[in-house]
């Protein structure tokens, strides 16, 4: 059964989580560095009603999008927040696309990155709430694993034990 999550879902708080894990909780300009708080907002984008502000010393546009994967896309802040919940959760990618109403192409391809990201990120101390196990990550990215091998010894002969068996 799937729930139609993003009609219980509050944009502006997600994009309140977002800028406090993608950034960690201070948004800057891309361009020159400078504070999201000396920015000027200068709207909210057409489809995903993001905030967008502008940077007051260079006047370049951004968003709490970007420099993550979701830049560029046309994700509600609850999409991307509900998606890598789903990611992380390990669910698949169907019902994540069914249940925040996107494309599944789109959540396969954002999935994929995400995986990406998560296997290249390089912290010399694991953080709380930062880490993630890839394994769980890739479980539905869309790959498919080989069979699995079975054991390479050989079969125990009749009377004999294996090998680090125990007499009882």
């Amino acid at each position: 059964m799937d729930f139609p999550l993003l009609e219980i879902c509050d944009d502006e708080l997600g994009e309140v989580w977002a800028e406090k894990h993608f950034h960690q909780g201070l948004l800057r300009c891309p361009g020159c560095g400078a504070d999201k708080r000396s920015a000027g907002i200068e709207g909210q984008t057409k489809r995903s009603q993001v905030v967008q502000y502008r940077c007051r010393d260079c006047r370049r546009v951004y968003t709490v999008y970007q420099g993550t994967v979701f830049a560029h896309k046309q994700l509600r802040p609850a999409q991307a927040v509900l998606l890598l919940r789903g990611i992380c959760k390990g669910e698949s990618t169907a019902s994540l696309a069914r249940e925040l109403e996107l494309k599944y192409d789109t959540v396969l391809t954002l999935r994929r990155a995400i995986h990406t990201n998560a296997q290249t990120l390089q912290s010399p101390e694991p953080l709380p709430d930062r880490v993630t196990e890839t394994d769980e990550l890739f479980q539905n990215a869309g790959e498919k694993r080989g069979k699995t091998q079975g054991s390479r010894r050989p079969p125990a002969r009749a009377g004999e034990q294996t090998p680090g068996a125990r007499d009882l």
